[in-house]
């Protein structure tokens, strides 16, 4: 197991002793009692928890309530296997509340002018709704009391997502956002990611990243029931490629990697279907829309994304629908750059090493000092030349 100090990072030092609290409790060897997962946390993946006795756990008063959302949808395997994971543990009353659809890369948005709905899903040990908006919609009404009976719950759990968010990938995730904004309403949160590879990643990796990622959530309600967890941030926790072979967690601090953009320009000549593609995106625009007003049609919704699920989507540009008007056609994909910052404490840089990132992100991030001044200097300077 592995800890590291982060150089000039500015964290709580509650987080920080709470984070080393995790990585060094268990030192010797494993414990399967589901009654110590709380006391007794291991940085090492493959923990195993005994089924709980009861597959319904949402009557229990007396245990904490954990929700659950994420941003690619209430069928997505990363929630499934975290749901599953917690629910076998035994020890919270679970609710999910998750987008119907995929909604990975819809940053913090929110539905208005809109109405959503929220329909009633069926998955084993919880009381789960599927609901036609983004995940800051999901968490903001889940912790309205408009749609749960409870108050709010004591943790908010946002993923696991297929992809990592780490850098200013945060900034696109819906599942950062999630989490973002149950701390916004002022409950604790985690925001967690699989770093999923093409051609590497394989469907079990989900189970064993909801058991890497399990002692740290264990942690986290222990120390927000004695109030000790802190409350100026939430948690980005970014599980590597092989969750079984990590090297542990490790305090990481948010990088401003990201993958390029890349937009190409699609020719209609050479590509016939795409000029039909406007009128295909405003066709499944329109039954999705219906779709989504119409909660006894959830399950039709959520076939629609299964059909389309390996279709790329393009984004494209029109002047017009008139038919004078030249019509031009972009798609956009994500390259890979390689980063030349060695800062082995930034988030990339331990997930790429096979830690599992565990980043902390402030609702006001702090401007350094350098930066205040530049921009104090430029600002002085401005004002200068206008008198």
């Amino acid at each position: 197991m592995t800890t590291s100090s982060v150089k000039k990072n500015m964290l709580p030092p509650s987080l920080v002793n709470n984070l080393q609290e995790v990585l060094l409790s268990r030192k010797g060897g494993n414990n399967n009692n589901n009654d110590e997962h709380r006391k007794d946390d291991s940085v090492a993946a493959g923990d195993s928890t005994e089924p709980s006795t009861s597959t319904s756990n949402e009557n229990d008063s007396s245990k904490p309530v954990v929700l659950v959302t994420n941003g690619e949808g209430i069928d997505s395997l990363g929630l499934v296997y975290l749901v599953q994971a917690l629910v076998r543990l035994g020890l919270y009353n679970v609710h999910v509340c998750a987008p119907q659809l995929d909604k990975s890369v819809s940053g913090h948005s929110v539905t208005v002018r809109e109405t959503i709905t929220a329909t009633p899903a069926e998955i084993d040990g919880v009381t789960a709704y599927e609901v036609s908006g983004t995940p800051v919609d999901c968490v903001s009404l889940a912790l309205s009391g408009a749609l749960f009976s409870w108050s709010r719950p004591l943790l908010v759990i946002s993923g696991i997502n297929r992809g990592s968010s780490c850098g200013h990938h945060m900034f696109y995730s819906g599942v950062v956002a999630g989490a973002r904004e149950a701390l916004i309403c002022g409950v604790p949160s985690l925001s967690l990611s699989l770093n999923w590879k093409r051609e590497e990643s394989h469907e079990s990796d989900f189970k064993d990243a909801a058991a890497v990622c399990l002692p740290l959530i264990n942690a986290a309600i222990r120390d927000i029931e004695k109030g000790v967890f802190p409350k100026s941030c939430f948690l980005s926790i970014e599980v590597p490629t092989y969750p079984s072979k990590n090297k542990g967690f490790k305090l990481s601090k948010q990088s401003v990697w990201r993958s390029a953009p890349s937009w190409q320009a699609v020719s209609a000549n050479r590509h016939p279907s795409a000029a039909h593609f406007m009128s295909n995106q405003q066709s499944l625009g329109i039954q999705l829309a219906q779709l989504s007003r119409d909660a006894s049609a959830a399950g039709a919704a959520r076939r629609l994304t299964t059909q389309r699920k390996n279709v790329e989507i393009e984004s494209v540009g029109a002047v017009k629908s008139d038919t004078n008007k030249v019509k031009k056609f972009f798609r956009m994909e994500f390259v890979d750059k390689e980063q030349e910052d060695t800062d082995e404490d930034l988030d990339f840089r331990a997930l790429e090493n096979g830690f599992v990132a565990v980043t902390p992100l402030s609702l006001s991030p702090q401007i350094e000092s350098d930066i205040q001044t530049a921009a104090s200097d430029w600002i002085s300077g401005v004002h200068h030349e206008e008198q």
